[in-house]
This record gives structure tokens, C-alpha cells and sequence, in this order.
């Protein structure tokens, strides 16, 4: 199982400082839509130019113009770009048809997805390899949890590698492991850890007693 880094919240600098400590713990940079924002694609090429050996991830959410936009992320070094679920399947292709032409990966964001068996049908047909599970700061905060998408998504899911999101931290991490995604996204639990090294090392260990 590997583990992704979400970086929302942080400065670029203050983002570079945390990979610089973190960084043999960790497989996959995410740059968060916040940063994205922020930022935008200097963050990823920022990213990969510092910490070549990580895989990067730019997390766009794309909505529309998904060939353009997946490319365009792509080319600014990212290795993967998130697209949305709900969004229509023409932009799922366009997002797809970059990565085949960039040798690069989709990820289908499962946020506010309804119908999710149904949807995960569909996206698999398209070609999808990649989910994610995700429950967004919002719907956390009304008591939400992932866990209870990604059980249904691994008995659903016959191609698609699954990721999941949604407040993972170090006392939460094993309850997901044991599920078996193919990568775990930490965010505030380590951009927010009093001391990241020692955290990244905790939650590295207790996916490595599931593997």
C-alpha cells in the first residue's frame, strides 16, 4: 500500500519543508485543490523538480474540458490528475485519452457520488483504473466516514485500484488498512502532526502489519 501525501492547507514553502521531513515515508505528493488554487501548476512542477523519485498527483477535480485540463497538468509534470465521478462520461474520456497519450494515470474523485455501484460500473466500462474514495471535509463534519464507501467499493470495484480520503490520521490509519486499498491519503494528519517525521513513521508502520 502506498502512501499519499494531501498538501491543502500549507504554503508551497511550507509544503517543501514537510516533504524534505517526511519524504522516505511517503510514496505520492498530492497537490490539494486549495494549493492548486493558490498556486497552480508551479506547484506541481515545483514538486516534481525537488523529489523527482515521488509520484506527484494534481488534484484538479475536473468538471470540464477534461482533455485539456488532464494535459495540461500532466505536462506540468504531474504523474496523476483527479477528474470528478459525477461529472459526464465525455469529460471522463477526454481525461482518460491524455493520460494514454502521456503514459500518466486518472483518478476518479467518488466525492458526492449517489449511485456509486451503478457509477463504478460505468467508469470501469470507460476504462477507469483508478478510484477514489472521499468524503469531503464537509460531509466529515456531519459525522460521515469513508470507511463505509470503500467497504462498498471493494465489493463492487473487479479492475479499478482503489484510493481513500476523508481525515485518515495515525489512530485511524489500520481501521483502513486492513481494508486493503491500494493507497492511503493522509492529509492533516501529517501536515498538521506536531511532529511529522515520528507520525509518517507510525502510520508506515502500522500499514506494514497489514501488507
Amino acid at each position: 500500500m502506498k502512501i499519499q501525501l494531501a498538501i491543502d492547507d500549507l504554503t508551497l514553502e511550507e509544503a517543501i519543508t514537510l516533504v524534505t521531513v517526511i519524504e522516505k515515508e511517503i510514496d505520492v505528493i498530492e497537490i490539494g485543490t486549495p494549493l492548486v488554487y493558490q498556486e497552480g501548476m508551479r506547484a506541481v512542477t515545483t514538486m516534481k523538480k525537488r523529489f523527482p523519485k515521488k509520484e506527484v498527483l494534481a488534484d484538479l477535480k475536473i468538471m470540464d474540458a477534461g482533455y485539456y485540463e488532464a494535459k495540461m497538468a500532466f505536462q506540468a509534470g504531474a504523474d496523476y490528475v483527479t477528474v470528478l465521478g459525477v461529472t459526464d462520461d465525455l469529460t471522463i474520456e477526454g481525461c482518460l485519452r491524455a493520460g494514454k497519450e502521456m503514459g500518466k494515470q486518472i483518478v476518479v474523485d467518488m466525492i458526492c457520488v449517489k449511485e456509486l455501484e451503478k457509477r463504478i460500473e460505468r467508469l470501469e466500462t470507460l476504462g477507469v483504473s483508478m478510484l477514489a474514495v472521499h468524503v469531503g471535509t464537509d460531509q466529515q463534519a456531519e459525522g460521515r466516514r469513508p470507511i463505509d464507501d470503500l467497504k462498498l467499493m471493494k465489493r463492487c470495484c473487479r479492475l479499478a485500484e482503489i484510493s481513500v480520503a476523508g481525515g485518515l490520521s495515525l489512530d485511524t490509519v489500520s481501521e483502513y488498512a486492513q481494508l486493503q486499498p491500494q493507497i492511503l491519503i493522509v492529509g492533516g494528519g501529517l501536515t498538521h502532526a506536531k511532529d511529522p517525521g515520528e507520525t509518517a513513521k507510525g502510520i508506515r508502520k502500522k500499514i506494514k502489519e497489514w501488507e
